[in-house]
């Protein structure tokens, strides 16, 4: 059972969301729990394992790698949370109903105070993929309001606790067997009160302001890529940590290269007469070399040679890919007199040799015009 599939196991949607997997584990934990099925082996063993899923599914680290790998992300020493020691019945009952009663807020207040996370979209060159930089970022975001120190209290003054919870940021109320505990309505959940706000941020504890941040673009990045500058992102209210900033990485068009991973394509149009008699081109490289490129003798159109090493950077590892040149043959469209001359000299001596795929051609046409005339 413990390699089945978690979301099989809490009976949800792979899209389901954060609520929906905790409400199936509090139903199925309820329903399996050994405590409530004395000496059934079976019981036992599903509690484990949905206990097993839960414990991945709610951490969003765990949850994307298991989406990415399955139960591989979790083999050779790693860790989905496992089937721990599944206590008492009260004890899964607290853990289960937490939201609900006291040792849930702290962490539902902690939640409240936090900034908002930030996206910030930046463009960068290939050359710039290529190599790396620094950037300097202006983000418009809030900050820790500095005459009040990001209490949200005017100077000299501080916050109280609140009346209607009494500093718990929660209130009761009895239904039946159960106390279920919501938000205060007074201090949203802080526990707290303040009766002379400060004027720079009016009780907030941040304000609004530009933000410098220098930033490294490691190289190796393409587009998409995503880079987390962790508490960069929006003050928390009244001291709260900060939110996370996301940079999103765009890669602008390349007049040469198209990047396909670490492959770099680029397409090369030489001129017949290469093609034909074979030679050599010189291609500018991502890291500053010229690469020669040697071209053999009767190369056809759309055919590729592959420079090893001479492509993108491996992001957070080494090596390089490689570069494809993509041949171009180039039929001449102004000719001199004399070089009409000469490729009428060509045409008198040619065979059907030097181009046998173009003889081979007519030859099944001419076998096709025949059939039609018999």
């Amino acid at each position: 059972m413990l390699d089945t599939d978690y979301y099989e196991l809490l009976q949800v949607e792979r899209t389901a969301d954060e609520r929906a997997i905790k409400s199936a584990y509090r139903r199925l934990a309820m329903e399996c729990h050994p405590d409530r099925n004395p000496g059934c082996q079976d019981s036992e063993n599903r509690f484990k394992a949905i206990s097993q899923a839960y414990d991945c599914l709610k951490d969003p680290q765990k949850r994307a790698a298991y989406d990415r790998f399955g139960h591989a992300a979790f083999q050779n020493g790693g860790n989905a949370g496992g089937a721990q020691d599944f206590g008492s019945f009260s004890d899964i009952f607290e853990n289960i109903f937490g939201e609900f009663m006291n040792n849930g807020q702290g962490e539902r207040r902690a939640n409240m105070r936090r900034g908002s996370d930030l996206r910030y979209d930046l463009e960068i060159s290939l050359e710039d993929a290529f190599e790396g930089k620094g950037v300097e970022l202006k983000v418009d975001t809030t900050v820790g309001c500095e005459p009040c120190s990001g209490s949200g209290a005017k100077a000299g003054t501080g916050a109280r606790a609140c009346n209607m919870c009494g500093g718990r940021g929660q209130v009761r109320a009895n239904q039946g067997f159960f106390v279920v505990e919501r938000t205060c309505p007074t201090c949203h959940g802080l526990g707290e009160v303040i009766t002379d706000p400060c004027p720079s941020c009016r009780g907030e504890g941040r304000v609004e302001k530009p933000k410098s941040l220098q930033v490294n673009i490691p190289s190796g990045v393409d587009e998409g890529t995503r880079i987390r500058l962790s508490g960069e992102g929006e003050a928390g209210a009244r001291g709260g940590p900060s939110g996370d900033l996301y940079i999103f990485i765009h890669v602008a068009r390349h007049a040469l290269f198209q990047r396909e991973g670490t492959t770099l394509f680029a397409r090369c149009p030489v001129s017949f007469t290469t093609a034909a008699l074979g030679g050599t081109i010189e291609i500018p490289g991502l890291d500053r070399k010229h690469h020669e490129i040697k071209i053999p003798a009767g190369i056809q159109s759309g055919k590729q040679i592959r420079q090893r090493g001479a492509g993108m950077p491996v992001l957070n590892g080494r090596g390089h890919g490689d570069m494809v040149v993509q041949i171009e043959v180039e039929t001449p469209t102004r000719l001199s007199a004399k070089q009409k001359e000469l490729l009428e000299e060509f045409r008198l001596t040619e065979t059907g040799d030097e181009c046998p795929a173009s003889s081979n051609f007519f030859k099944k046409l001419k076998g096709v015009w025949e059939g039609f005339t018999e």
